[in-house]
Parts: structure tokens; C-alpha cells; sequence
């Protein structure tokens, strides 16, 4: 699911929300509690999906185009071992670059990066297309879906849904994927597959169908959580709202606007949930033999901090779900239903799929990431990795970009544009309330934690713009590909 934080789902402890579908993955499996998205926005966190390789290595440090090719997708790596591989709604992808709709959707209008078919929902609107814009312009010839409901692309208000309810992109993205299914079951196919079903929502715009907003109160919608003093200046980055353009990415709009955002957002969550759990439904009958795995690429940030969408470090943008579920009968050391709190990322889900397909990697290629499969096989977490480099690049505003490092007790933040420092505990302070790095006590804290950035930038070798005789540098300027960002 796009933008999903990890703190809606009723498995975190969320009591507004019912997403029993969702729940059923982490009952029936694994739920990894501390997941943090290392660069919280759509096409990089695609690429640590696409690659198993943290930011630096992909190439992609903040919200850039994903590259053609890359060395080694795990997507091709699978259909080359003779996987059905296959995918239905968002991945961004290169797109259809018609200029009408007079051009139907081509085989090969985007780089595939190894899956066989592509059904997909892109929330771009007009007058970039995919398979989904087409279907809906047969219905509403000429119309831009994005405007079925008079909300704007990343627009922070929510209103119900405006046309039927099969018309909206989670409908279109679910009765696709159980048609895929379907069409499956009923063909005399015997290889593996891989089906990979990416909601849009509850990414903006926030526009469930009626039905689904009715289940909430507003006022019980958590309110925005507001730091001791270090979050202000984000309260007034915008004018009122009433003269503010609607995707704005910081701004005070109070609490009652703020807990209506949140109502729709919610809304949303539940809507895909329902689908979510027709699909597993399905694929536990009848595919009983299928490893399943629930994730977001990024969080939003729903008002917390004055903040609004994604590509910041702190919590509600960084902090995403991963739930795994393994076959019946497969020898796992951990018991269902098990909570795992080590740090883990999206570079994690490439070699989990590799594992579980028995697929090895080809001479001369390493990923940074790690099996997750292989923990529940053996249960051992010792030589696990300690916390996640997490990073973006200029976003919004010339101020927005950040490198930082959590192990999910503390989480330490690099400023660039000012340089600054930030410092929490996430133990204590889960929502970041209290900056600790002007606090004495912590000083030694905040040196161990600035001493691991200044190793990983020299280790990957970034050079003296980032970090120069030992000390980390103020960065005016972003830099938005490393360089073995693919060139072609």
C-alpha cells in the first residue's frame, strides 16, 4: 500500500482502525515492528524494492526517475528461473508517452524490469496513461480520473468518493488482481508465480467511497503530534489555507482540519483492506503454497510536526509496516504471530524473494539487504544488522534534505541545509516530541551516532562534499543520483 505509516494498522495497536485482512499476515506470520523506508518517497524506495541495495548503491537518493535497467533486478532474476511474474497497479515505472487516448495501451511502452504482464494504476493523471486511465476513459471518454472527486494530485483534504465505487482505483487494482488469480486457477499452468499488488491508496487524494467514510468519527481521529520547541518554524513555512495551494507539505491547519485529513486517510485504509483480504482469501485456498509478504514504500506524515506527505526523517513518513507469511508446513524456528523488533528495510525484500524461490545471486553481485525468510527458518538474529541508513535529497523546499541513522530506540538526523543535528528517543519518545541533541546528558550519544554517518559516507566512499577530515559537511546544494545511479 502507497503511503501507509505504520502506526494505522490494528495490529500496531491502532484502535480507530479495523484492518483484520491486513492483521491476519502478522497472525498467521511474522510482523516486523521496526521498518524504516531508508529514503520515504515513491520512486527511490521502488528502487531499494527493484535492487535489495540501499540508496547509495541503487543510485537513487531522494525522488528521481527509476532507472531503465539495473545490474540485477529480482523480478527477472525469478522469471529467468521460470516464474509467472506478473504485476497489477502502482510501480512508476516509465509510462505510456501518448499524447491521447487515441493510443491503447502497447506491451512494451516501459522497461518491465522482469515482470511478464503489467496492469497498472500510476495516480499520475493525464496526460501520462496507463492501463487503468484507458479503461476509465471507455466510461468517461476524455475525463482525467484524478478529478472524479475535485481533489488535486497530493492534495492534503478528503471527500467521498464521487463516481460508483468500481470507477476508483482500489477497486480497478483489486478486481484486477483476483481476475489475475482467477484467470490462473483456471488455466493449466504449473510453473511458480509471483503477483506483485500495489494499492495506491491511501496516497493522496484522500477519496474513499462513502461507505467506508462513514465508519469514522472525526473525533476520534488521533490529533497531530507537535514536538517540544524544534517544530515550530514548520508551523508557518505556508499562508492560511484558505490561500495555500492544497499540496502543501508543511503547515499549521489546526486540529479539526488535520483530524478530518486523517478521517478520509483512515477511510481509504480500510477500503483496501476489504480487498486485500478477498485476495488472501483466494490465494490461501487455493495457492496454499504461497510465501506472502505486506509492506508500504513510505509513510505520510498526516500533520504530525506542521508536516504533510512524505520525504522527511521523522516518523510518520519513515516508519512503514512489513508483514511476512509463510506456507503451511514450511520449518520455521519462530512461531506465528511472532513480533520481531530488528531494524529492517525495503532493500530486505529482494534477497526474502530469492530465498524463497531458491534463486542465487549471479558472480560478482551483493545486495545490501537480507533474507528475512531466513530468519524465520532459523530464528537467529545475531549477526543482523545493527540500525538503517536513511537519507533524501532536496524535496519541497531547498531546506528538505537530511541524511540519518536509526536502530528504532534512537534515531539521529543530519540537517544539510543549515548543517544541524537532531536527536530522539524512540524508546521514550516514539513520535519524536523531544529533540535531545542540545541535551548535555546526551552528548555522548549524539557523537556515537554522528561517528556512524561519518563512517558510511567514507566507507561508500561519497567524498569531501559530504564528509571532509571526519566532519560531516553542510550541503546548499542536493545531489540527487550517486554515482552508480544507472546511466542507461
Amino acid at each position: 500500500m502507497d503511503q501507509l505509516r505504520w502506526d494505522v494498522l490494528s495490529c500496531q495497536g491502532n484502535t480507530v482502525i479495523h484492518t483484520p485482512n491486513i492483521d491476519s499476515i502478522a497472525q498467521n506470520g511474522v510482523m516486523f515492528s521496526n521498518v524504516h523506508s531508508s529514503t520515504p518517497s515513491c520512486t527511490p524506495a521502488r528502487a531499494s524494492v527493484l535492487t535489495g541495495l540501499s540508496p547509495w548503491y541503487h543510485g537513487m537518493l531522494g525522488y528521481g526517475i527509476i532507472a531503465a535497467n539495473y545490474s540485477f533486478e529480482w523480478p527477472t532474476a525469478l522469471a529467468e528461473a521460470g516464474y509467472n511474474t506478473s504485476i497489477v497497479g502502482k510501480n512508476h515505472f516509465e509510462l505510456f508517452n501518448s499524447s491521447s487516448f487515441n493510443s491503447p495501451p502497447c506491451e512494451n511502452c516501459g522497461p518491465p524490469h522482469g515482470y511478464e504482464s503489467l496492469e497498472r494504476y500510476e495516480g499520475l493523471g493525464l496526460p501520462v496513461f496507463d492501463e487503468y486511465d484507458f479503461w476509465f476513459n471507455e466510461s468517461y471518454p476524455g475525463q482525467n480520473p484524478l478529478n472524479a472527486t475535485g481533489l488535486q494530485f497530493n492534495d492534503w483534504r478528503g471527500r467521498p468518493y464521487a463516481l460508483p465505487t468500481k470507477y476508483h482505483p482500489t477497486d480497478w487494482v483489486g478486481t484486477r488482481a483476483l481476475e489475475w488469480l482467477y484467470n490462473r486457477a483456471d488455466s493449466s499452468e504449473t510453473s511458480p508465480f509471483l503477483l506483485k499488488v500495489s494499492f495506491h491508496r491511501p496516497h493522496s487524494p484522500y477519496d474513499p467511497p462513502q461507505e467506508y467514510v462513514s465508519r469514522f468519527q472525526q473525533d476520534n481521529m488521533p490529533p497531530p503530534v507537535l514536538g517540544v520547541g524544534w517544530d515550530e518554524r514548520f508551523a508557518v513555512q505556508y499562508d492560511p489555507p484558505s490561500s495555500a495551494p492544497p499540496p502543501i507539505w508543511c503547515a499549521d491547519l489546526g486540529v479539526n482540519l488535520t483530524q478530518k485529513s486523517r478521517l478520509f486517510y483512515y477511510a481509504n485504509v480500510e477500503f483496501a483492506d476489504e480487498w486485500i483480504g478477498r485476495i488472501l482469501d483466494f490465494v490461501r485456498k487455493v495457492f496454499p503454497n504461497t510465501m506472502i509478504l505486506f509492506t508500504a514504500d513510505h509513510g505520510d506524515a498526516l500533520g504530525d510536526h506542521y508536516h504533510w506527505r512524505k520525504t522527511f526523517a521523522f516518523e510518520g513518513s519513515s516508519h512503514i509496516p512489513l508483514l511476512l507469511e509463510w506456507p503451511p508446513g514450511y520449518s520455521a524456528a519462530i512461531s506465528r504471530g511472532s513480533v520481531l523488533d530488528i531494524p529492517v528495510e525495503l532493500r530486505d525484500v529482494a534477497p526474502t524473494f530469492l530465498d524463497a524461490a531458491q534463486v542465487q545471486l549471479p558472480p560478482g553481485i551483493m545486495l545490501n539487504g537480507s533474507s528475512l525468510l531466513e530468519l524465520v527458518r532459523t530464528g537467529n538474529t545475531t549477526n543482523w544488522r545493527q540500525w538503517i541508513d536513511m537519507e533524501h535529497d532536496l524535496t519541497y523546499n531547498v531546506t528538505n534534505h537530511w541524511n540519518g541513522l536509526t536502530d528504532g530506540k534512537m534515531k539521529y538526523i543530519f540537517n544539510a541545509y543549515f548543517p544541524s543535528e537532531m536527536l530522539f528517543n524512540l524508546t521514550n519518545d516514539p513520535y519524536e516530541r523531544f529533540d535531545l541533541s542540545q541535551d548535555p546528558n546526551s552528548t555522548s550519544e549524539l557523537e556515537l551516532w554522528r561517528g556512524r554517518l561519518v563512517e558510511q559516507f567514507e566507507r561508500e566512499g561519497r567524498g569531501p562534499m559530504w564528509v571532509d577530515d571526519g566532519v560531516l559537511q553542510q550541503r546548499i546544494k542536493g545531489q540527487l543520483y550517486s554515482p552508480n545511479y544507472p546511466s542507461s
